[in-house]
């Protein structure tokens, strides 16, 4: 036998064995939990199976046949608003009626060398995992105008209103003549008068914003007052192995303040937070956020959580406020394990839990979803056997806390094969009280409502009132204990 010949078999058989090696290796693990179990307000954190490659289960998009719909649930009904969209992703809805849709993509990698070989090896598995799950490509980067003219339940115009200045876009606000958009990279304002077919003049920058990384898309609410913007800023890694310095102004949620152009970090310590919106209970922001990946099919939960002023939830060193993650090789900071707080709701594991609005005055969803939030779950690429790919509900007690699990709003979006029509992507209302849900993958938004059900009255803010002030001094324990003796009767 000649030697080139026995080289030949010889990087054979090693191509063989170090292909059914990687094969091995990347089968990772199956879920022993359910989604429900690894949900709710007391969900269950398995211990944690690190792994040395991700599990990979990636549903390939095949898009929806003619006539085709989601599964809505008891009551609802479900029809496509606008479809023939390209990639679209965050949702907003105007004063007057109109709808306004992202058209966008990750940013182009070229030039972005953060994290050196790291990155490199990232941006190689990612670009894999974004063309298998239909997200590859250029960004089409517009913003697209929806408008229901005849009140059918179908946007017949479909207008480009801005596409200058825009990179990758997400979030979007508007408020008394200005549209505000969150680049992945800065923080723009455009001129738009309600009704106009685009905006007016150049877009003004406000503030940048870390751009790029592993979780582009960034996210924007405006405060009621309108005078204060949230924007929602993901980390470029799962755990800081690029090292933290490339995390710097990330993993956070940014505030702004429009009259004064300043700005500061509001919560830190969420890996990817995305969808935002105001507790109509209590006023307090609320985040989506999606947890850290690698530690099996069951670890860790996304969530729904509050986020209070100057909060922290533990990233990248730890989650659910007492599991500490021995994978970070970054010094922890001095006392985090103090004051990290656990979040509200967990949304199950891997689900990538994106768009987020609560029940609101005027929504068509009927009395069973008639005060909590709705959710939409993009779905997982790395857990066995998929999570998310749906639309829920959570439902919220009269104290505006979360209870019991979430349930289905829209499913059907993953096929029993493993492929999938489409991916929810994003939640908001629309004028007529239906709630609009963006199908990435499938260009589609959807409209669901309860056809039978009266325009709901909203939710009541939750008031009370303000502590007296105190005219003396007095021994706090004191209080307490006459208090207690008063109301147990005993005094």
């Amino acid at each position: 036998m000649g030697i080139f010949r026995k080289l030949t078999i010889a990087v054979v058989v090693f191509a063989v064995v170090l292909g059914a090696g990687l094969f091995y290796l990347m089968q990772g693990s199956t879920a022993e939990l359910s989604v429900d179990a690894v949900s709710g307000t007391e969900p269950t954190l398995a211990e944690p199976d690190a792994e040395s490659f991700p599990t990979v289960q990636i549903a390939k998009p095949v898009g929806w046949e003619e006539g085709q719909v989601p599964e809505a649930a008891d009551d609802l009904t479900v029809n496509r608003f606008a479809e023939g969209l390209d990639h679209p992703r965050v949702l907003y809805a105007l004063p007057n009626g109109d709808v306004l849709v992202t058209l966008t993509r990750a940013p182009s990698a070229e030039g972005d060398d953060e994290g050196g070989i790291m990155a490199t090896i990232r941006g190689w598995v990612a670009g894999y995992l974004f063309s298998e799950a239909g997200a590859s490509g250029e960004s089409a980067n517009e913003i697209v105008l929806l408008r229901d003219e005849d009140g059918d339940g179908t946007a017949e115009i479909q207008q480009v209103i801005a596409s200058e200045g825009l990179d990758s876009p997400s979030g979007m606000s508007w408020n008394d003549g200005t549209l505000y958009v969150a680049n992945h990279n800065a923080v723009l304002a455009f001129d738009y008068a309600l009704g106009s077919d685009a905006v007016s003049g150049e877009a003004r920058k406000l503030m940048d914003l870390p751009g790029g990384g592993g979780h582009w898309m960034r996210n924007m609410e405006l405060h009621p007052d309108g005078d204060l913007l949230y924007i929602a800023v993901g980390s470029v890694s799962n755990i800081g192995e690029s090292g933290m310095e490339v995390e710097e102004g990330r993993a956070m949620i940014w505030e702004y303040t429009i009259s004064s152009g300043s700005y500061r970090q509001f919560a830190a310590g969420l890996r990817n937070p995305n969808g935002l919106d105001f507790s109509p209970w209590s006023g307090e922001l609320w985040t989506t956020v999606n947890e850290r990946d690698m530690l099996g099919s069951d670890l860790v939960p996304d969530y729904l959580t509050n986020v209070p002023i100057g909060a922290q939830y533990g990233w990248p060193w730890i989650y659910y406020r007492f599991n500490f993650d021995r994978r970070v090789e970054a010094p922890m900071p001095r006392f985090l394990d103090s004051y990290v707080r656990n979040p509200e709701y967990a949304l199950g594991p891997h689900v990538a839990a994106l768009g987020l609005v609560f029940t609101a005055e005027g929504h068509r969803m009927g009395n069973s979803m008639a005060s909590g939030a709705f959710i939409a779950r993009h779905g997982s690429w790395n857990r066995k056997p998929p999570s998310g790919y749906d639309v829920v509900y959570v439902d919220f007690d009269e104290r505006g806390n979360p209870q019991g699990s979430p349930l289905p709003v829209l499913t059907g979006f993953l096929n029993d094969d493993g492929t999938t029509r489409g991916r929810p992507t994003w939640v908001e209302w629309a004028g007529d009280g239906s709630l609009l849900v963006s199908d990435d993958t499938a260009g589609i938004i959807w409209r669901t409502m309860a056809p039978e059900s009266a325009a709901g009255a909203g939710i009541e803010r939750l008031t009370g009132a303000p502590l007296r002030p105190s005219g003396e001094l007095v021994d706090p324990r004191a209080e307490f204990e006459a208090d207690y003796l008063r109301q147990s009767g005993q005094e």
